[in-house]
């Protein structure tokens, strides 16, 4: 009976062309991560208070920043927070936030804007508001907000959820007609006691002197005394 066997030298076709087809897929280049600009968005503020590219929010965090931005409707108001991971070469996160007002201010209804940036990659943040919200919002308390009260919580563990509310809650605050809440306080190293002295205490004191004088009579006595029984 005939054997059913593949042709001599099959197998071996089969593995030059799984190896060469390996080394298309190697060659193919790699999609970058796609750069943010603000041609990546849309004509008109997006539904969603919140844009999470970056993916640094959880479910639970991203609703909790969404129901503090819906607060900002009652002063005629829209506000949204992005978050990216990876900019447009040469762009910086006011230029980003300034660009979308333009781009947006047409389709606003003539409400005011304020939008909040997180960069993941730079743990950078910035707060932008249209140029009808100046006298409530001048530039200053937009810049510390972004470069303070939000960049430092995210520098400092990671902390997006929390960098996010009290970015969003300063500026709602003042918004609102309120005083500015300023920075949020940094708890302060408070240095434990030390049993070390310090270098005025050891000057200070008679330490020295006792360890002359244990020294001396550690050093005298027995040869007086190998003297004395010695004789």
């Amino acid at each position: 009976m005939p054997s059913l066997s593949p042709p001599c030298g099959a197998g071996s076709i089969r593995s030059q062309l799984q190896a060469l087809l390996l080394a298309l897929l190697l060659l193919l280049p790699v999609a970058p991560a796609l750069a943010v600009s603000a041609t990546s968005f849309g004509d008109a503020p997006p539904p969603e208070r919140v844009i999470d590219q970056a993916g640094v929010l959880s479910r639970a965090a991203s609703a909790d920043v969404s129901r503090q931005l819906e607060s900002f409707s009652a002063e005629r108001v829209d506000a949204h927070l992005i978050t990216l991971n990876q900019l447009d070469y040469g762009l910086t996160l006011p230029a980003l936030g300034e660009q979308l007002l333009q781009r947006w201010e047409d389709s606003s209804g003539g409400n005011g804007l304020v939008i909040f940036l997180i960069d993941s990659q730079t743990n950078s943040a910035a707060v932008v508001a249209s140029p009808n919200l100046t006298g409530q919002l001048n530039s200053e308390l937009l810049r510390s907000t972004g470069r303070t009260t939000m960049a430092v919580p995210i520098r400092e563990g990671a902390r997006f959820r929390q960098a996010s509310l009290d970015g969003i809650g300063r500026v709602l605050t003042v918004l609102q007609g309120g005083a500015d809440p300023g920075v949020p306080e940094v708890a302060q190293l408070v240095t434990a006691p030390s049993n070390v002295p310090s270098r005025e205490e050891t000057e200070g004191s008679n330490a020295f002197t006792w360890v002359v004088v244990l020294l001396v009579v550690g050093t005298v006595v027995p040869m007086a005394t190998w003297w004395v029984f010695s004789r």
